[in-house]
């Protein structure tokens, strides 16, 4: 087997996911074209080694549709003979796309490959895909579906996470992510969209707001106490019978920002990065996916960081660094409760709280994050995990070299 290493990783800044944010304007292939050239430009890359472009898109429809990562390669400029494929894994998308690059790499069948994501939500609203889980009845009664926000109330629940805690987790990850913006941590990795003439449309992250706390948030009412009353609590409770209530405690300042945003990894094999002159910066050591039960949906991190971990004999304590994506503010909260890890180790630059969450590319701008901050500690090993819809997880570990 091959070692995939990751040479470079970069990502625009996330904007806010409405019309009135600065990314409106930029079209999901126009975002993809700004990262191609990037890459190509701060790696003097001759486009024409890179084999594949893989990439996660959570709502293929429209501009986003038609395979755009085949697009984005020529949009960009790239050499003809890239070929690029667009995958959905829900929410770990982005990851997947990485998991996928690296195993390609892994098996020698490919040589170089860019992995990463896009979502413009201003532009194309999630679910706007449909889809059997949401819009076949019978699918829906037979899987017990529900919306997101009843199963992270239903975890919040279960685990006795109150609305206080979890506002506490929402404020700190704006502290973190208020920091590490004021810091520069981002500065590596982030580039700067532009319009057609040159105009700069953001060159940071739109959503982070310093000044919140547990007091501001408690203002904000549940976000899924409706939707919970119209049905779907009840069909939560007829799956977790021990539940007399579900408590709605989630709302839209903890959970993740609505956002637009891309990310992208450079991948390759040692020998890839030699004939093109590049300096790898961490290996994939390892990746895993496992389905959980649907209708609870989001306890999917749990399972699938132990898997990863198990087939390389590693415990949670091996982990310098874990990246996992706060869908809700009850996600990383449980999953770092059920792995016995310190939320010190968790998210140390915020998370998707703070900095919204990308759908398709919140995997490989999350990825990107943690190798950022391995450097910068001088830290040698990360591990990245989301929750994803309908019930999976996904986690991949990486080390530095």
């Amino acid at each position: 087997m091959t070692e995939a290493y990751i040479y470079d990783a970069v990502r625009t800044p996330r904007g806010k996911g409405k019309k009135d944010g600065s990314l409106h304007q930029a079209t999901p292939v126009w975002l993809l074209r700004t990262l191609l050239q990037e890459l190509q430009r701060r790696n003097q890359l001759d486009t024409a080694r890179v084999d594949d472009v893989v990439l996660g898109c959570v709502t293929p429809v429209g501009e986003q549709g038609a395979d755009i990562a085949r697009t984005a390669v020529l949009d960009a400029g790239w050499a003809q003979s890239v070929a690029g494929v667009t995958l959905s894994r829900y929410c770990g998308s982005g990851l997947e796309a990485t998991n996928m690059a690296a195993a390609k790499i892994a098996a020698g069948m490919e040589d170089m490959v860019v992995a990463g994501g896009v979502e413009s939500m201003s532009r194309w609203a999630m679910g706007s895909d449909g889809g059997a889980w949401f819009m076949d009845p019978r699918v829906n009664s037979a899987l017990g579906f529900v919306p997101q926000g009843i199963s992270a109330d239903l975890i919040a629940t279960l685990e006795g996470f109150s609305r206080q805690d979890l506002d506490a987790f929402a404020a700190e990850s704006h502290r973190r992510a208020a920091l590490a913006q004021g810091e520069g941590r981002f500065d590596k990795s982030i580039v700067a969209v532009k319009d057609l003439n040159g105009m700069l449309l953001l060159d940071r992250d739109e959503t982070i707001r310093p000044g919140s706390s547990v007091e501001s948030l408690a203002k904000l009412n549940p976000s899924f106490e409706q939707m919970g009353q119209m049905g779907f609590d009840a069909t939560a409770m007829a799956k977790y019978t021990t539940v007399e209530k579900i408590h709605h405690v989630h709302h839209a300042g903890n959970s993740s920002g609505i956002v637009d945003g891309a990310a992208l990894l450079l991948l390759g094999s040692k020998e890839a990065g030699i004939r093109a002159g590049l300096k790898p910066r961490a290996r994939v050591r390892m990746a895993a996916v496992v389905g959980s039960e649907p209708t609870i949906m989001l306890t999917g991190p749990t399972a699938a960081c132990r898997k990863a971990l198990g087939k390389l004999g590693m415990t949670p304590a091996d982990i310098d660094l874990w990246e996992i994506n706060e869908a809700f503010a009850t996600v990383p909260m449980k999953t770092a409760r059920d792995l016995g890890v310190s939320l010190d180790r968790v998210n140390v630059n915020g998370g998707a709280i703070a900095l919204g969450h990308p759908l398709g590319a919140t995997g490989a701008a999350i990825l990107g994050t943690a190798l950022d901050e391995l450097e910068r500690r001088d830290q040698s090993i990360a591990l990245a995990s989301l929750c994803i819809g309908a019930g999976m997880g996904i986690a991949t570990i990486i080390e530095r070299v």
